[in-house]
This record gives C-alpha cells, sequence and structure tokens, in this order.
C-alpha cells in the first residue's frame, strides 16, 4: 500500500498547536475563572475596555492565546513585541508612534511575550507610555511578576493567574485536534480514550505539550488496509519517551503510588522509596509534587526527632525548581535516602491534630490576661499584662505563668518519643515539666 503523507496539504506543515490556535473567547479552553461568562476579564475583553495587565501561569495554558484573541477583538492597534529581538531603540520607536495615535485617538496595544525577559531598562522604557494611556500593556510571564517586572511598572498593571490546565481541558482539546479540518480532521484516526488520558496526564497541564505529543503520535501511526491510522500503545509509549505513562488510567495508581514512597520511608526502606520514587518521575510525575510530598514527610513522620530534614526536604525542592528533570532526580533520591534513614516520630503531627481537636470543640478561648500586651492605661487598669513574668529575669529561665487558656490549662499536645534527637527534647521537656509541678506555689 502507498505510504501517505500528512504533509500534502501545505496548510499542514505549521504545528498542530499553532493551527489550532482559537480566535475567539468561545473556542478558548480552560481558565474559566477568568474567561468563563460573566467574569469582569471576559466583559472587559468583550466590551473592548481592556487595562494593562500581565498574565502570569506556567508555560502551554494559553497566555499568549489569550493576548491574540484580545488582539482580534481590540479597536487598538496591535504591536507585538519580543525582549529577545527588541531592545531600548525599538521600544522608543513603538512609543513614539503610539504617542502619536493617542493625539488621534487610536488606542495601541503592545503585547510582551515573556515580559520578565525584559531587562530594566526595557522596562522603564514602558512605563510612562503606561502611564499617560499611549499603549495599553499586555504582558505574559512564566515566572513570579514581583520578583521580575519593575515595582512601578506591576502597579500600573492589573495581573492574573492562569492555571495548569486540568486533564479534561486536555483532553477536550485532544479530542478538538482529531475531529477539526484545522488539525486531523480530515483524517480517520483509531486512538483509545485511555491513551489521550495518558497524553493529558504527561502534557501535567501543558496544553501544548499535549498537541504535540498527539501529533507526534499520529505522524508514527501505522495505517491499516483500511485506510484507518492506528496509534497504539507502543507508539505512544515511544512518543513520550516513558514506559510507564499509561499506568494511571483510572487515577488510582497515581495515589498508589505516592503511597507507597511514604509509607516506604515510614518504614526505613530507602531502597523501596528510591524504587516508588523512580516509578512516578518515569510515569511523567512532576518531580515538584514528590518535593511537597517529602517536604510534609520531613515534619509529619520525622519532625524533632531530625531537625535536619526539613530543611534538607526543602533544599531538595529548590534544586527541583532550579533544575527541573532530569537533572533534579539525584536530588530527589538524596532527600528520599535521607528521610528513609532518619529517626522517626509522629510526635509533631500528633500535638497537631490534637490541638485543631480542642480548637474545634473550644473555638475562642479568651487570652489569660497575664500574656496580653497592654498598650494603653486602660488595658492597664483592666489588668492586662498582670503578672507576666518575663523570663530572663530568672535564674532558670523559666515561670509557671499559665499561657494556655483557663478551659485548657493542663492540657498536653507535644508529646516526644524516644528516637534520635527527640530523645534529649523529652528529657528537657520532663525537667521543664517537673520544675514547675515543684514551684507550683510560684504561681
Amino acid at each position: 500500500m502507498e505510504q501517505l503523507s500528512l504533509f500534502d496539504d501545505r496548510k499542514q506543515t505549521a504545528p498542530l498547536a499553532s493551527r489550532l490556535r482559537p480566535e475567539r473567547l468561545d473556542d478558548y479552553v480552560g481558565q474559566k475563572h477568568l474567561i468563563g461568562k460573566g467574569t469582569i476579564l471576559r466583559r472587559l475583553i468583550e466590551d473592548d475596555q481592556i487595562s494593562s495587565m500581565i498574565f502570569w501561569g506556567p508555560p502551554g495554558v494559553g497566555k499568549t492565546t489569550l493576548a491574540r484573541i484580545i488582539a482580534n477583538q481590540t479597536r487598538a492597534e496591535f504591536v507585538e513585541f519580543s525582549a529577545v529581538t527588541s531592545g531600548i531603540k525599538e521600544i522608543k520607536e513603538v512609543m513614539a508612534q503610539a504617542e502619536q495615535n493617542r493625539k488621534m485617538g487610536i488606542r495601541t496595544l503592545l503585547f510582551a511575550d515573556e515580559i520578565h525577559r525584559f531587562n530594566k531598562a526595557q522596562q522603564d522604557a514602558f512605563l510612562p507610555f503606561v502611564e499617560k494611556g499611549s499603549i495599553i500593556l499586555v504582558g505574559a510571564t512564566t515566572e513570579n511578576p514581583s520578583f521580575e517586572i519593575n515595582s512601578a511598572l506591576l502597579s500600573r498593571c492589573k495581573v492574573f493567574i492562569l492555571k495548569a490546565l486540568d486533564e479534561e481541558d486536555i483532553k477536550e482539546l485532544l479530542l478538538y485536534a482529531l475531529k477539526s479540518p484545522k488539525g486531523f480532521g480530515n483524517l480517520e484516526i483509531s486512538i483509545e480514550n485511555s491513551h489521550l488520558s495518558a497524553i493529558a496526564r504527561f502534557a501535567n497541564g501543558d496544553a501544548r505539550t499535549a498537541l504535540n505529543t498527539l501529533e507526534m503520535a499520529v505522524l508514527n501511526g501505522k495505517m491499516n488496509e483500511k485506510a484507518v491510522l492506528c496509534v497504539d500503545e507502543q507508539i505512544l509509549a515511544q512518543c513520550m519517551n516513558r514506559r510507564s505513562l499509561l499506568y494511571d488510567k483510572n487515577g488510582e495508581e497515581h495515589y498508589n503510588l505516592i503511597s507507597a514512597l511514604h509509607k516506604s520511608m515510614r518504614n526505613s526502606d530507602p531502597d523501596a522509596a528510591v524504587y516508588w520514587m523512580c516509578r512516578m518521575l518515569d510515569g511523567g510525575e512532576d518531580p515538584l509534587y514528590i518535593a511537597r510530598r517529602l517536604v510534609r514527610f520531613a515534619s509529619e513522620d520525622i519532625g524533632m526527632a531530625d531537625s535536619h530534614a526539613l530543611p534538607l526536604a526543602v533544599a531538595a525542592y529548590q534544586a527541583c525548581h532550579f533544575l527541573g528533570m532530569p537533572e533534579c532526580d539525584v536530588h530527589l533520591t538524596h532527600a528520599v535516602v535521607y528521610l528513609s534513614m532518619a529517626p522517626k516520630s509522629n510526635a509533631l503531627y500528633s500535638a497537631c491534630e490534637a490541638c485543631k481537636e480542642d480548637i474545634r470543640e473550644f473555638p475562642a478561648e479568651p487570652v489569660p490576661l497575664q500574656i496580653c500586651n497592654a498598650p494603653t492605661s486602660l488595658m492597664k487598669e483592666l489588668n492586662y499584662g498582670k503578672g507576666y513574668v518575663y523570663a530572663h529575669d530568672t535564674e532558670e529561665k523559666l515561670t509557671n505563668m499559665q499561657c494556655l487558656p483557663d478551659a485548657l490549662a493542663d492540657r498536653r499536645y507535644y508529646r516526644p518519643g524516644k528516637e534520635g534527637e527527640e530523645e534529649q527534647i523529652r528529657k528537657r521537656l520532663d525537667e521543664i515539666l517537673e520544675w514547675k509541678r515543684q514551684n507550683e506555689c510560684l504561681k
């Protein structure tokens, strides 16, 4: 059978993600909290009342697409800027033209993609024209605007946060790509629903990654005798460069694997813990998700038994953020092995849960007067701060002053165990409690 080419039509030569870029709000997928019916941003776009704004969100969630939809619906002149190709000279030229347009009653909408890549001087060049209203600045960034955009410029822009697309949004987009004439609508393609779900999970909220993966899978599909292009599991796994990305067909296996990792570390089994961590990475799991779970584990299951566990887990998270995959796998391994081998204590977790239970039962107990602040004479007259003893003024650096509310005066939440450093903390706490018992009369 003659091999058919998907590129016989020159219109198909553009990447799938570009061909499917929507031009209307009604075709835009995701971000319902921003552009759903009746939302403020949608009304501003539909009424052509856009002011300067920043779109902040991870890659592939529709920041640039939304800006171009605005360009299609605005009556302003649209100018797109790149931090890579535009210097101060180019910015000043565009600003001068925008100022002329303003005098003639024409608005200029300037879109700055990856605005965080503009240096301070470039960003400063925008500022006076944003202030005067010569331009409406729409910036897109994957970085926190608080750190990457000049405060003066940022204060004149409304920040809209775009979220990673959920799996259902991405599956909707993939189905559209298979049916639309702009995508693969002119082909008969056989691909299982579970495979679309696997692509959606692999994309991790990034529509561009999802469409690129689907495109690669289709281009590598096999045409059968009925001229149906078949995408099977083997092709899909190769396109995603993961052997086990199809593991999570119902969502359950994701939670099974993180549970296996957590319980292996709790059981001080570094080999099992590393295995389950690598299984998750091999399945396309976000390394930052794993790192966040390690940070939680460091306090929930180790706590004061090894107080180095928490800063090490946080450092592993930061390393994953800096490097990303595949380099950060060794940092996760470092943290997983350390946490597995550390002495275990759930005393902090138990203390927190017991305290929360008491707060649910006693939600509004007053602060004892002796530890209330007394900044005014009236408050002093009302006995605020009366009886307060400054612990540093005592020889033992201890007092018998009651700090809990009366209804909870004898409660003990933190009960340290005997593992690791917590043994010394337990002895210290026992000494404190014994001193307070013997000096009860000093209250």
